[in-house]
């Protein structure tokens, strides 16, 4: 290389180099920070969207067949019972029956002291013996009277006279034979006797109490009742009261005795829904051979009926009470809410029978917010795993 020749210009070179390569990689940084920005700012804008959008869980309802089980509350009472009171006043002078006991019809159960209605008695007999004396004589007057006018020895005035006193002493005895008659049943009524055969249930006497005849307010001496048969009663809802027809049997289950079920006969209806409760009462009739069943019992009554058309059952959670009235929110078309003013045809406690406004392939939202709105939208939650709601989940 001659001396003359310049040298190239190396460092100046490499400096350009990095530079360039350093202002590319800056600008991949920045590129790739303002992308990410972007990509978290449009994250940040979805999971703000999600949290203003509710989450709701949505449930189906489900369908009643034709003909479904229906259980309904009952109780039992005994097919004849009665307090017994008194007819006569007194003391008592003996029972003999208690509580618990069987009886049969006209079997003594206590025994009343009434001195006073035995004075009277009394009175009222020797009464009857004196009107039965006047009319003897009053009688023999009478015929002797006639005998004389026969002869014109007395007027026909007082012959008149003698016969209508004959006829008010015959009145007179009748009389006092209708107040002994009268006392005499008030005397045997002293004798407290079963009505019909049953069993005590109560007795709310004893011996020396003074007893007040008549008392139909005040406690009862005894009382008695029939279990050879017992009546059924429930209240039928208005829905179901054309499926209570004659000689339809049910069975029902006793709370006490062991899950065991016994039938009953219907025996007859109301005829007329009750206005505060929307209900029909039906009468059925239980054979109770062993007298296990007790008058009160109450009783879980299972009867088949016939559900009315499109009738579903939907969880009594749904159900939203405003002032339009029971309504249920169900899902429309892109998860927007739609209020559905409802019919409830049956309050079963948990679950409800809608027999008006709900579809079988209805989405219902479960446990609706207040705040809920007609035309909201509403985003459709997971269920979790192992959720163990009876519910059928959309």
């Amino acid at each position: 290389m001659s001396p003359d020749t310049p040298i190239a210009p190396v460092r100046p070179m490499r400096i350009r180099l990095a530079l360039a390569i350093g202002a590319a990689l800056a600008v991949a940084a920045v590129v790739t920070g303002l992308s990410l920005r972007t990509v978290e700012s449009h994250d940040l804008s979805r999971w703000t969207q999600a949290q203003l959008t509710p989450s709701v869980q949505v449930i189906s309802a489900a369908s009643l067949g034709s003909t479904q089980g229906l259980t309904l509350p009952g109780h039992l009472d005994a097919w004849i019972a009665t307090p017994i009171h008194a007819r006569v006043g007194g003391y008592l002078k003996q029972w003999n029956v208690d509580i618990g006991e069987k009886v049969k019809a006209g079997q003594v159960l206590a025994q009343i002291d009434t001195p006073e209605l035995d004075q009277q008695f009394a009175q009222a007999r020797a009464e009857l013996v004196r009107t039965q004396a006047n009319v003897r004589l009053a009688d023999t007057t009478a015929r002797r009277w006639q005998n004389l006018l026969q002869s014109h020895s007395v007027s026909k005035q007082e012959a008149d006279e003698k016969a209508s006193e004959a006829e008010t002493a015959r009145a007179n005895q009748l009389a006092a034979k209708a107040d002994v008659d009268r006392l005499a049943a008030l005397e045997s009524f002293k004798r407290i006797v079963a009505p019909f055969d049953g069993t005590v249930t109560a007795r709310n006497t004893d011996i020396g109490d003074l007893i007040t005849a008549n008392n139909d307010g005040g406690t009862p001496l005894f009382s008695i009742a029939d279990t050879s048969k017992m009546r059924l009663y429930t209240q039928v809802p208005q829905g179901y009261a054309s499926s209570i027809v004659p000689g339809m049997k049910v069975r029902l289950l006793v709370l006490g005795h062991g899950g065991e079920t016994v039938d009953a006969t219907l025996i007859g209806t109301s005829h007329a829904i009750n206005r505060a409760s929307g209900t029909l009462l039906a009468q059925f009739r239980v054979e109770n051979p062993r007298q296990d069943l007790l008058p009160g019992d109450f009783a879980e009554v299972q009867l088949a009926t016939h559900a009315p058309g499109q009738s579903v059952t939907v969880p009594a959670t749904t159900l939203l009470f405003r002032a339009a009235g029971p309504q249920i929110a169900v899902l429309g078309s892109g998860n927007h809410v739609v209020l559905r003013d409802v019919h409830i045809a049956m309050d079963l406690g948990d679950k409800l029978v809608i027999d008006h406004g709900l579809r079988p392939n209805d989405r219902i939202i479960d446990h609706p917010t207040d705040s809920l709105a007609q035309g909201d939208l509403v985003q459709v939650a997971t269920p979790l795993a192992g959720d163990g709601s009876q519910a059928k989940h959309a």
